[in-house]
């Protein structure tokens, strides 16, 4: 865990969805629609992050799917205003707030909560950023049932994730990769770029140079380059569910 994934822009505007809860645990939901379901897995900021709330407005619109932001930090968040104050960041206690929710601790629930979307929706997308990253690489695993817990994934610039989840990937599978990025290194990417197409599934690899880790959920709307990579990583997404999520 490195400052990356604390640093960035919190976004102008105002979410235009609602709040719910399942078993206690909230979940932020955009859109309406019964048959397609979009789960957006969130970074360190969590489910009340303005912009990942903001991004699941714009999902849904474009798409035409419901998407859900569900809280995986079990009702904690970091202070979204702290995003530009390094001095707060140092006051953060990260590796006890990385203990409560580690990959061992957090896995169940994001797999109860896709199980959740599968009885409410025929088709079932995930998308995650940072944290969130590791979390849909499980979700799109192989299964010995042959049923994924997902139909396709998308992962920003993921944060933990590992070769053995990569390997084992087993439903349409698209990265959004930025040229600076100490959690999803070049070893990962070379790794994920040479063994994803020996899996036999559908691969989507998004390579943003110039840009670093973050853009795609934190980047700076004062940045042309980052304005540009921003609406870049949006508009790929959005075909990416479009193509095996929405069936006409």
């Amino acid at each position: 865990m490195s400052s990356c994934c604390l640093s960035g822009f919190k976004w102008d505007g105002q979410p235009q969805g609602h709040e719910a809860t399942l078993n206690n645990q909230g979940y932020y939901v955009a859109g309406s629609n019964a048959e397609v379901a979009v789960m957006m897995i969130h970074d360190l900021y969590g489910w009340t992050f303005p912009n990942i709330r903001l991004l699941a407005d714009h999902f849904a619109a474009e798409v035409g799917a419901t998407v859900y932001v569900p809280d995986f930090f079990g009702g904690e968040v970091l202070p979204a205003d702290i995003i530009n104050n390094p001095a707060e960041w140092a006051k953060l206690n990260l590796p006890e707030f990385m203990a409560r929710n580690s990959k061992v601790v957090r896995a169940p629930e994001i797999k109860a909560f896709a199980e959740f979307l599968r009885t409410r929706h025929r088709r079932v997308g995930a998308i995650g950023y940072c944290y969130g990253g590791w979390a849909v690489f499980q979700l799109g695993a192989k299964t010995n049932s042959g049923s994924p817990l997902v139909d396709c994934i998308a992962a920003a610039h993921p944060t933990f994730l590992e070769k053995e989840e990569i390997r084992a990937i087993g439903v349409p599978v698209q990265i959004i990769a930025p040229e600076h990025d100490p959690q999803f290194t070049e070893e990962l990417k070379t790794y994920a770029v040479t063994e994803i197409p020996k899996l036999g599934v559908p691969f989507d690899y998004q390579y943003f140079p110039g840009l670093h880790h973050g853009f795609s959920v934190r980047g700076n709307r004062q940045n042309e380059a980052e304005i540009k990579g921003m609406e870049r990583a949006m508009r790929a997404a959005i075909c990416w569910f479009k193509e095996w999520l929405v069936v006409a």
